[in-house]
C-alpha cells in the first residue's frame, strides 16, 4: 500500500507541478518583474539544500531579502517580518508564500514534492547529512517538499528538532490522503495570512491530532 501511495504522490507531483506552472505563469512574471523594479539583484533565490537521501540539491525562490542578506545581521534566522533586510516586495510575498512558487520547477524536475519535510540548508542545523545524528536523518527518507506537516501545525515557532521530530511523524503516517489534508491545511493558511513567525496556538498535540 505505501509503494501505491508514493507513485501516486509522485504522479501528483508531477500533473500537479506542471499545471501549476501554466496557472502561475501570469503572477510569475508580475512578480518576477515587481522584484526586479523594486530592488537591485536577482530575481530568483538559489541555495544548495539537502533532500532525498541527503543529496545536495539547489532550491529555487523569488528573492524577498537584500543579496547576501545571510551574511548580515541574524544571518539564517529572520526573527519577524520587520527584518530590515526583507524588501517591501519580499514582505507581501514571505506573508502569502508567494515566494515558494518557483519551487514548483524543483517538484516538476523530482527534486522535491509538493508536500513533505522542509529541505535544509547543508551546514544547519547540522554541518552535512553525515553529521545529523541517525534519528533525524529519517526525514531525508523523502523528498523534501513546499509545505509540509510542520508547516500547517507549527511553521517557525519551534525548534528545528521540533520541526524534524514532526516531519519524522509525517514520514511514519504518511498517505496521500494525508497529503491532500496538508494541501488543503496548506492553502488555507496562506488565505488567512496567519504570522509565519510567532505561533499562537498553544493546542499543538490537538493540531497533529486533526492531520494524522
Amino acid at each position: 500500500m505505501r509503494r501505491l501511495n508514493l507513485l501516486l504522490k509522485r504522479i501528483i507531483d508531477i500533473f500537479g507541478s506542471f499545471i501549476g506552472l501554466i496557472i502561475a505563469s501570469p503572477i510569475l512574471v508580475f512578480i518576477a518583474i515587481a522584484i526586479k523594479l523594486t530592488t537591485k539583484g536577482p530575481v530568483f533565490f538559489r541555495q544548495e539544500r539537502l533532500g532525498k537521501d541527503g543529496k545536495v540539491f539547489k532550491i529555487l525562490k523569488f528573492r524577498t531579502m537584500v543579496v547576501n542578506a545571510e551574511k548580515i545581521g541574524d544571518g539564517l534566522a529572520v526573527k519577524s517580518e520587520n527584518d530590515s533586510r526583507i524588501t517591501r516586495v519580499g514582505k507581501f510575498l514571505r506573508a502569502t508564500s508567494l515566494d515558494e512558487l518557483p519551487q514548483l520547477l524543483n517538484v516538476l524536475v523530482g527534486q522535491m514534492s509538493l508536500v513533505g519535510p522542509r529541505p535544509p540548508v547543508v551546514y544547519f542545523p547540522y554541518d552535512g547529512y553525515e553529521n545529523h545524528p541517525d534519528w533525524a536523518k529519517k526525514r531525508f527518507s523523502m523528498r523534501p517538499g513546499i509545505t509540509g506537516l510542520a508547516q500547517v501545525v507549527v511553521r517557525n515557532s519551534v525548534s528545528w528538532n521540533e520541526r524534524i521530530i514532526l516531519d519524522n511523524k509525517y514520514i511514519d503516517t504518511f498517505s496521500v490522503w494525508l497529503d491532500i489534508k496538508i494541501l488543503f491545511a496548506t492553502i488555507f493558511k496562506v488565505v488567512k495570512a496567519k504570522n509565519v513567525y510567532i505561533e499562537t496556538d498553544k493546542k499543538v498535540n490537538k493540531k497533529i491530532t486533526d492531520f494524522v
